[in-house]
């Protein structure tokens, strides 16, 4: 392993199982129903009203929803031992863009117009970016860093496990193509959208960041390379690497340093 130092009213409960609910976010951006996994700590409900959490966006991967994570980890515990608020919403394999070539699928406008606000309204949330993380396996890796490093007045920490921080070595996969268009004829909009090219557009220190790979996952190569290039930037960042596949062995293990690294960001005044 190694650490380089340098992601309203209206809606209704559908289902509560301990201290995860299941919602719906009210939208226009993308198909509804936009659905959301809530996980809060123990306590949260006798906590005082003065009481305010921090929260974390978990993102999930290609083919996932706002389940994934909970069949991954117990996000319950997750809540209660990190004093956070943790949201899963659904991915709907957009790769978290506003997608060019659907524009029924706006998940970058849905998550910063629509869920963050509801999610401040509805819970009792620190309603500011030093109170928010954002990060994701796979897919969701690439929303985390994607969402994060574009928002840097919304969230204050993002992050990636797994994630696909440089789509362009995988045109074929995943249904980038349906949200991009074909790579062939379109390689500027790909260029447009990978996280390893808002590189130079990063202000240093702006964004507490944090990315980690297994060694044998598919996307090793393309997280050295974005490690390399934050580096050369003298951006300061956090990346682990330990052995592992794309699995959720891997993520099991993966998240947690995260959270760790989130909770110590979010009380640091």
């Amino acid at each position: 392993m190694k650490r380089i130092v340098s992601c309203a009213v209206a809606a209704i409960v559908l289902l509560k199982l301990s201290a995860l609910e299941i919602r719906e976010v009210p939208t226009a951006n993308v198909p509804e129903p936009a659905m959301v996994t809530v996980a809060l700590p123990d306590g949260y409900s006798q906590d005082s009203a003065s009481v305010r959490y921090p929260v974390v966006y978990l993102l999930n991967g290609h083919g996932g929803d706002h389940r994934s994570w909970s069949y991954v980890i117990n996000l319950d515990s997750l809540a209660t031992a990190y004093g956070m608020i943790i949201v899963c919403p659904a991915g709907l394999n957009s790769w978290y863009w506003d997608a060019p070539a659907d524009s029924t699928l706006k998940m970058e406008s849905y998550v910063t117009e629509d869920l963050v606000p509801w999610v401040d309204s509805n819970y009792r949330t620190v309603a500011d970016r030093a109170g928010r993380a954002i990060t994701g396996l796979s897919m969701g890796g690439h929303g985390g860093l994607w969402l994060g490093l574009r928002h840097a007045d919304m969230f204050g920490n993002a992050g990636a496990t797994s994630g696909g921080v440089d789509i362009r070595p995988f045109p074929q996969k995943w249904n980038m193509a349906d949200r991009l268009g074909p790579y062939a004829g379109n390689e500027r909009v790909w260029d447009e959208h990978t996280v390893i090219n808002l590189v130079p557009s990063v202000i240093p220190g702006q964004v507490n960041i944090i990315f980690d790979c297994g060694t044998e996952d598919f996307f090793y190569e393309v997280n050295n390379e974005l490690h390399h290039a934050l580096a050369k930037r003298g951006v300061p960042h956090t990346y682990l690497t330990s052995p592992g596949a794309h699995n959720s062995d891997y993520w099991r293990r993966s998240i947690v340093p995260q959270l760790q690294f989130f909770r110590t960001m979010f009380y640091v005044k």
